[in-house]
């Protein structure tokens, strides 16, 4: 750690809240130079549903290394982009009865942000994106335009324009009234909102606190969108690939977008890629027109089809992590119930789940005291007051319950710290 501390910028910002040296991690499991084992209800941020070091999509990389397979390619024709579009397509897009082009805009997910903010203005000639309370895209500057956290947005460092925020679907107590508030701000010639180019929203949004759309709340929005002749993106950058148990998070509310980010547990293995699914009819792309060295990583298709081919043939994963899901929330409101005086609220879908404490100062303490006892996760949302679990979807029942014993422990431990009633030891 005291290399880290040393060399590396104070920008970096898990490691201080797991300050720790990582060296190996297999499944949900990581382990420190000194032998100590951690469960992992961190999940990469979204980047590992399926784990750490999964044997298939191990193998398949490095039976691709050993042959040269290529490894940098741009945006030129390679064997492996080849398998993937094919793979994608027919284990992801056609049984969903979806049509999109695929674009490879850059290898995070706020380049795919980028790219589709980008594209939707020259589509429709106009500049405004509408976007959402505590929504949350990226930390490039046009993806900081339509992200709702203030700190985020100042860390700009120049004034951000162009961008409309309106309420999310739980902001009021009834959605529809987020949908009465943006009809009337769209429909009313005096509202002082210029007609956007596109929606950007989250069915789950993860970084802002893990609110959850209500269904019929989308389906108003692509009304919406529809009636005023404005793009729908789908932020499916950390929701989707199975977080929530279906491929796509939006997908049981039965919408179509015009355009989804993808990014994170698109490759599988945690390798940099991302993607923008664009309706055919919008995709007016010139040649060259949004670029990047790195827009192809030919390991991340690689083992971005062994991902696909593993898990996605069937709905075992969905149905198992949908399970999972509700298990771990019972437990979680159970566990609260149990410490009389600490007040939380469970939300989530699937095995993206958080604990929202009305004592913001709990979250980062609990999350601290987790790290302590052989437990990695993270806060998030208004303060950090959220705490989050989001373990590999592979994660074993046993590993499951183990590690919510560990989150018990902990949330028992910061109440007798803060003098709660109902937590003696």
């Amino acid at each position: 750690m005291q290399t880290i501390e040393r060399l590396e910028s104070e920008v970096r910002g898990y490691v201080r809240s797991f300050p720790t040296v990582f060296s190996t991690a297999k499944g949900n499991r990581q382990t420190d130079e000194n032998a100590r084992e951690y469960i992992d209800f961190f999940g990469g941020a979204g980047a590992l549903n399926y784990g750490h070091n999964d044997e298939a999509m191990k193998k398949a990389l490095i039976d691709y290394i050993e042959s040269d397979g290529v490894t940098h390619g741009l945006d030129t024709a390679t064997a492996a982009k080849q398998r993937f579009l094919e793979a994608f397509d027919e284990i992801v897009m056609k049984p969903r009865d979806m049509n999109y082009k695929l674009q490879f805009p850059g290898p995070t997910g706020t380049n795919a942000v980028e790219a589709a903010l980008k594209l939707a203005r020259k589509v429709t000639g106009r500049s405004q994106i509408m976007h959402f309370t505590h929504g949350f895209h990226g930390m490039t500057l046009g993806a900081m335009t339509v992200t709702a956290n203030a700190a985020i947005r100042e860390s700009a460092g120049v004034d951000i324009a162009d961008s409309t925020v309106v309420p999310y679907s739980d902001f009021y107590d009834d959605p529809q009234q987020s949908i009465a508030y943006i009809e009337r701000m769209l429909t009313d010639p005096f509202s002082g909102m210029d007609k956007p180019a596109a929606m950007i929203v989250e069915a789950v949004q993860g970084e802002g606190g893990i609110h959850v759309a209500d269904y019929d709340w989308l389906k108003e929005i692509e009304r919406l969108c529809r009636d005023h002749d404005i793009l729908l993106i789908l932020d499916e950058i950390q929701a989707g690939v199975g977080r929530t148990g279906p491929f796509f998070a939006f997908e049981p509310s039965g919408i179509k977008p015009d355009m989804i980010t993808m990014a994170k547990s698109v490759s599988g293995y945690g390798l940099p890629m991302s993607l923008v699914l664009i309706r055919p009819e919008i995709d007016e792309w010139d040649a060259g027109e949004h670029t990047g060295t790195f827009r192809g990583n030919n390991h991340a298709f690689v083992t971005a089809v062994a991902a696909l081919e593993t898990y996605w043939r069937d709905d075992t994963l969905h149905q198992e992590t949908l399970r999972k899901g509700e298990h771990a929330r019972e437990r979680m409101r159970s566990m609260i119930d149990r410490v009389d005086g600490f007040n939380a609220t469970i939300r989530g879908q699937g095995l993206f789940i958080g604990m929202d404490c009305e004592r913001p100062e709990l979250g980062n303490e609990i999350s601290a005291a987790c790290f302590e006892r052989g437990l990695i996760l993270e806060t998030t949302g208004e303060d950090d007051r959220v705490v989050k679990v989001m373990p590999p979807l592979i994660t074993p029942d046993a590993d499951l319950d183990a590690g919510l014993d560990i989150l018990e422990d902990a949330v028992k431990y910061v109440g007798r710290q803060h003098g709660l009633a109902g937590t003696a030891a």
